[in-house]
């Protein structure tokens, strides 16, 4: 479903750009986005975001159909945006640890480089070299930043309760129960 938002949204913004080298970089994303889903997923896919009011159909004179963004498609687009990605702290922490842990192989040296990067960016803890730390609700996120780099395979999410370094974290975060 967040493929096919962004690959809706990246068309929404092609339409939008005015500059020709951002025609380009857009639609390179958006055909190495489309070469990675297959096409009965796709199919499938486009039903749930009709159904959950996320996109809309309009039938034309032709015959063709255009898919459009709902405003609150726009919005979950928006929020799957990954130079935008944020987490939003609670009023209350749950007093659960978001735990981010992955051993991806140096043949994919690059995207666990980028995936470290952007936990870091988006508040992580760096407990260690490839284990990251967080205290707020971040599942959906993360979720997509695993399927953005594609390592699926590598890559677990905890939820824990204690970790011995938990006084340092609290402080670290500012977070009180």
């Amino acid at each position: 479903m967040q493929k096919t938002l962004l690959l809706l949204a990246g068309g929404f913004v092609l339409g939008l750009s005015g500059r020709p080298d951002a025609y380009f970089r857009i639609l390179k994303g958006i055909t190495k986005e489309w070469r990675a889903i297959e096409r009965r997923r796709l199919h499938e896919a486009i039903k749930n975001l009709y159904r959950s009011q996320l996109i809309d159909c309009r039938e034309h004179p032709d015959g063709t159909i255009s898919l459009m963004l709902t405003k609150n498609g726009k919005e979950r687009a928006l929020h799957y945006n990954p130079e935008a990605i944020t987490i939003k702290r609670p009023r209350r922490w749950d007093g659960l640890w978001r735990v981010v842990i992955f051993d991806i192989p140096e043949v994919h040296k690059s995207a666990r480089d980028a995936l470290a990067s952007k936990l870091k960016q988006i508040g992580f803890y760096p407990m260690q070299k490839s284990v990251f730390v967080h205290p707020y609700n971040c599942t959906d996120e993360i979720d997509f930043l695993i399927e953005l780099f594609q390592m699926r395979p590598y890559v677990r999410f905890l939820l824990v309760q204690e970790i011995d370094i938990d006084l340092a974290l609290k402080r670290h975060f500012r977070v009180t129960v």
